[in-house]
């Protein structure tokens, strides 16, 4: 035999990886990605949480915007009386009202849409009137003064998403 031969025939033998080599390698990728489903899923709830709390203080910015409109008159033929000057419902927060002293219709608006909890899915809020008790789960109606997530769940820190 030459070393042509040889050097051809182990070549031909290690073709390729062994049984325990791959059994090695998958029990590796197993353990690696075992570790790293725990923080994906901590990223996509954190993630989700800073929504939340984006939403909510979107909508509330909203409703004090309406507040402070209605107050210093900018908005006309909104009865304070009652309402403490809180819009009705979300919707008038998206369709807007029509500015005192206008002599077009031209509305004020004060969310372009309301947004959908992250936790629910769904574009349903809690929401509170300004002689409901802080921690109320019903709505009084008459005015919204505050909105809440109606989810169940519980934050990284520990509380209600329904708190926040």
């Amino acid at each position: 035999m030459n070393v042509t031969d040889t050097s051809m025939r182990w070549w031909r033998q290690s073709h390729g990886y062994s049984f325990i080599e791959l059994v090695v390698s998958t029990a590796i990728l197993m353990i690696l990605a075992s570790a790293a489903l725990p923080l994906a899923r901590m990223s996509m709830k954190r993630q989700k949480e800073a929504e939340l709390h984006r939403d909510l203080r979107e909508m509330r910015t909203a409703l004090d915007a309406y507040k402070d409109a209605v107050t210093t008159g900018v908005i006309g033929g909104v009865s304070v009386t009652g309402t403490d000057g809180y819009p009705p419902d979300l919707d008038t927060l998206v369709n807007g009202v029509v500015r005192a002293n206008s002599a077009t219709s031209a509305k004020i608006k004060f969310l372009r849409r309301i947004p959908v909890d992250p936790m629910t899915g769904a574009a349903d809020w809690g929401l509170r009137a300004s002689g409901d008790n802080p921690d109320a789960q019903a709505w009084g109606g008459g005015n919204v003064y505050d909105v809440y997530s109606k989810s169940d769940g519980i934050g990284i820190d520990g509380t209600k998403y329904k708190t926040w």
